[in-house]
């Protein structure tokens, strides 16, 4: 797909330059020159400037700003702009004092966070909120930092011999300390599929979505298995439809927590849905001309797909022939 890296997410040629993350006394210098910034997250939020239009850009702090003290462990590594390095603080540990957890655990938080040192159109949000108002850098920088934190929080402990392990390799990396293992960063792969039969989409909903939103069929890649016969197994799993021909589109960074999402399509072979209510709710064929009214806002029960993920990127160049 020749627009495939258009998506959100999709990369803006960061220079990641892994060979620093290792490289002490270099990296200490990229961190201590005058252009080096950080971006700043909180409970996988990151902090973004707002303007009076409601536009979004991502903040990016000298690295003596005194928000970035409060952060309990060292900052990670993300790349460099030209000569300027950039890192990631997590500040999780801030307590912001009255926070609705109703609406941070919901599907899409729309609450925000102010914190006192910087300006008040300064703002934690939600990523999947502001994902589509970011440039492709402050996207790409934004999730990966995300994705790392996540990793942290949820792999303090060596899988090896259960000994707390530490940062390493400017956050690439944690070491133990207690049996000498080291631990890498995971993506999960993960097949989102666009199954078409004649002029027909087949979509599905899970549990707990808002009323009217349908999405692609989507699910985990198993150990030892195909991308194709992943995008097989998951769509006969979930709907019972039978899938033929398949190819890959296009991939994106999803960040919730730390997938990497393949975008696939296939030909079903039967049209006939039996679903799995274990996996989904409700799954249906939906035409072109619905998915056009949809987009438009004027479907009567469908909702649009939701900007930004790749569900509604492949649904948009499937509905303007834009999938080669």
């Amino acid at each position: 797909m020749k627009i495939a890296e258009t998506v959100t997410f999709g990369g803006s040629g960061l220079n990641r330059a892994a060979e620093l993350r290792g490289a002490t006394d270099k990296l200490a210098a990229v961190r201590a020159a005058a252009g080096a910034s950080s971006i700043v997250l909180w409970r996988g939020k990151p902090l973004a400037v707002w303007d009076f239009d409601r536009n979004a850009d991502l903040a990016r702090l000298p690295m003596d700003h005194p928000i970035l003290a409060e952060a309990k462990q060292p900052p990670i590594f993300l790349g460099l702009e030209g000569d300027d390095a950039v890192f990631a603080h997590d500040i999780s540990g801030w307590d912001p004092g009255d926070v609705d957890q109703a609406q941070l655990n919901s599907f899409l938080d729309r609450s925000e966070q102010h914190h006192p040192s910087v300006p008040e159109n300064v703002l934690f949000s939600e990523l999947r909120g502001i994902m589509t108002r970011l440039t492709a850098r402050d996207a790409e920088l934004a999730a990966t930092a995300r994705s790392l934190f996540s990793w942290h929080r949820s792999h303090r402990f060596c899988a090896m011999c259960g000994a707390e392990s530490e940062m390493a390799m400017a956050g690439w990396q944690r070491d133990c300390s207690s049996c000498g293992g080291h631990h890498f960063p995971r993506t999960d792969p993960v097949v989102i599929m666009l199954i078409t039969h004649g002029n027909d989409v087949l979509m599905g909903r899970s549990p707990g979505w808002p009323e009217g939103m349908y999405s692609l069929l989507a699910g985990f890649v198993e150990p030892g298995e195909t991308l194709e016969a992943a995008v097989r197994r998951e769509v006969f799993e979930e709907s019972g439809v039978t899938v033929g021909p398949v190819g890959y589109l296009a991939s994106q960074p999803w960040a919730f927590p730390s997938s990497l999402m393949f975008g696939c399509m296939g030909t079903a072979t039967s049209r006939d849905i039996k679903i799995d209510p274990n996996e989904i709710e409700d799954a249906r064929w939906f035409s072109r001309e619905e998915i056009m009214l949809a987009f438009a806002g004027q479907h009567q029960q469908l909702m649009p797909a939701r900007k930004g993920a790749i569900a509604q990127f492949l649904l948009r160049n499937w509905l303007a022939d834009r999938l080669e």
